[in-house]
């Protein structure tokens, strides 16, 4: 399954309505200036440059080629070291254990299975220091049942364009989002815009808090947060996206 290849390189157009600013302030919130921050699924680097320049020491990784190219390139022309790591989620590899690992912006919707957001927990906990810090969000079973569900959704600008049709399937809790895009290449003679175009399949899982907040206690985490949205209440049945704020164990202490 092809996902964020050519996508890649439009994606940052399509997403100019994020408040990446607010978001990388409320992941902040919770973490002491001048940590070591691993990002997981960090896409073209729009957090991991707004938390570096937050005072964070910032590692991104993600498991597109692509994008880490594009998160590469714009890391370098704002002048910002970062280093970027080719690493599937499921299994983090760091020679040196972090203060935090962070992975915003629907980055467990992608493990399409429990045991999947579990390997990716188990591997965080390996990768973090005692006391250290998981942070991450989901979009809600309520949001990719009810508000994406079998919807279908466009979006077209000057350049490019895309159609988004969904299909939710209940027994399994997966959503298949078949996506078309149109890219404008040249002009043909007669001066027509021609487009290029391609498609994508993503699949997501409507996790929901209950199997979540198994999976983080299986993993070893203490729980020290779930929240709505960028807030500090706690989840309700509307709600779009939960952010989750978890520890890990220091044996020898108290949480």
């Amino acid at each position: 399954m092809q996902q964020y290849n050519s996508f890649a390189q439009l994606y940052d157009l399509f997403m100019d309505d994020v408040d990446y600013d607010a978001w990388a302030e409320y992941i902040a919130s919770f973490l002491v200036r001048g940590s070591r921050v691993l990002e997981c699924g960090c896409g073209t680097g729009e957090m991991t440059v707004r938390l570096k320049r937050l005072g964070f020491d910032m590692i991104g990784s993600d498991i597109s080629v692509q994008m880490l190219a594009l998160a590469s390139e714009k890391a370098r022309k704002l002048g910002l070291n970062i280093p970027f790591l080719h690493m599937d989620m499921r299994k983090l590899s760091f020679p040196k254990p972090v203060d935090a690992v962070i992975a915003p912006c629907d980055g467990v919707n992608y493990l399409t299975s429990a045991d999947d957001a579990e390997s990716f927990f188990s591997s965080a906990y390996a990768s973090l220091k005692d006391n250290g810090l998981l942070i991450f969000d989901v979009s809600s079973r309520y949001k990719l049942e009810t508000v994406l569900g079998m919807n279908t959704f466009t979006d077209i600008r000057d350049n490019a364009a895309y159609i988004w049709q969904n299909c939710y399937d209940d027994s399994n809790k997966l959503i298949e989002m078949k996506l078309e895009f149109f890219r404008k290449v040249a002009a043909s003679a007669s001066g027509a815009p021609l487009y290029e175009r391609f498609s994508e399949t993503h699949i997501q899982r409507a996790h929901s808090e209950k199997e979540l907040r198994t999976r983080l206690s299986n993993a070893g985490f203490a729980i020290l947060g779930v929240y709505a949205d960028f807030g500090r209440e706690a989840p309700s049945p509307g709600t779009q996206r939960i952010q989750f704020v978890a520890k890990k164990i220091d044996l020898n202490e108290n949480i």
